[in-house]
């Protein structure tokens, strides 16, 4: 086989000789000729005639720019969650969060401090997996043409960015028949407010059964939506050439996982309708969400300040609080109240 071997290669550098001395170059010397017969197989390597030498050093080199480009996209791409939605770092599989809901208030310190009895929840949120793969074939990377994959890997940084937006709209779509942290669903009709035993019910669903909307106040602390991270996305890949799906389908795998879910913050941080939207639909709205009280009677100081709509209810948002005039002539006191922002999900 050794024989074989150097006959080829000495085959090879003939002919690299008589091409050379055509172009009026050195050929190769006795001592190279040497030097490859001594290792035959990493000679064969090195006379490659065009394309991408499939070896180590060239596959680390294709990971760092599929994963410059999935980075690149990733810190790039602007996702609308964050809006809307409080960020919580996760330290294990599920979270809780019995302290949503807890409310205090100050009062004049006389004599000893006054121990407030607060009401607890029974909320978690159990974090999940998601992933994104995608294989590329070993023969496209054979011909040098894995830079046509990049645009590839960018996407799937974007995806990867924009993936939470998808979980966020959903879950804030499926808050009229989700519960949230007192059991009640998210946008319901009888949240229980006030102390045990004198519990009022309040709402913050405006009816209707159109395509649905959102006032939400989103200036606190705690925002109407959660999500919550425990592993940020990431970027691996397989591409030694001992793993199976090289040996198995000649194709390199590369991907993206996280580990996060989102839950509902406080319900009183929203208000959802799916009614007609007009400027009485919306003063309705927006008053309500000023009313809403904590559970020991104090003022939330809610003040929703973005108006979530979907396509079909875009045009009739800004009406309601961009407009001069009311199409009676009188002044728009309800002008500027809040941002009206497009979620393409509210559709």
């Amino acid at each position: 086989m050794k024989r074989t071997l150097s006959l080829v290669i000495g085959l090879a550098v003939a002919c690299l000789a008589g091409a050379a001395m055509a172009a009026g170059v050195a050929a190769p010397s006795a001592q190279s000729a040497l030097r490859l017969d001594g290792d035959a197989a990493n000679a064969l390597s090195l006379l490659t005639f065009g394309g991408l030498v499939i070896n180590s050093a060239n596959l680390r080199t294709m990971f760092t720019a599929f994963n410059a480009a999935f980075k690149s996209a990733l810190g790039t791409a602007q996702p609308m969650w964050s809006q809307i939605a409080t960020l919580v770092p996760s330290t294990t599989g599920t979270e809780e969060y019995g302290w949503l809901g807890m409310n205090t208030k100050f009062r004049e310190w006389l004599g000893e401090r006054q121990y407030q009895n607060l009401k607890t929840h029974g909320y978690s949120i159990k974090n999940k997996k998601f992933e994104n793969t995608v294989a590329v074939p070993r023969d496209n990377i054979e011909d040098d043409s894995y830079g046509i994959f990049s645009p590839m890997m960018a996407q799937m940084g974007q995806d990867a960015a924009l993936h939470p937006d998808s979980l966020i709209f959903t879950a804030l779509l499926a808050g009229f028949s989700t519960p949230c942290f007192d059991g009640q669903y998210f946008i319901d009709t009888d949240h229980p407010v006030g102390q045990q035993g004198a519990e009022v019910s309040v709402s913050n669903f405006g009816g209707g059964s159109g395509a649905a909307w959102f006032l939400l106040d989103t200036t606190k602390v705690i925002k109407p939506m959660i999500l919550q991270k425990r592993r940020d996305y990431n970027f691996v890949a397989l591409t030694s050439l001992e793993d199976e799906n090289v040996f198995k389908r000649d194709e390199f795998v590369f991907g993206s996982d996280a580990r996060l879910n989102v839950g509902y913050g406080l319900w009183q941080m929203a208000y959802g309708s799916k009614q007609a939207i007009d400027i009485d639909v919306y003063t309705t709205a927006y008053t309500a969400m000023v009313g809403f009280k904590a559970d020991n009677g104090n003022p939330l100081n809610v003040k929703p300040n973005i108006f979530l709509v979907g396509p079909s209810n875009w045009k009739k948002a800004l009406e309601c609080v961009t407009v001069e005039r009311l199409a009676n002539g009188a002044d728009n006191p309800m002008k500027n109240t809040t941002t009206v922002v497009l979620c393409p999900w509210l559709a």
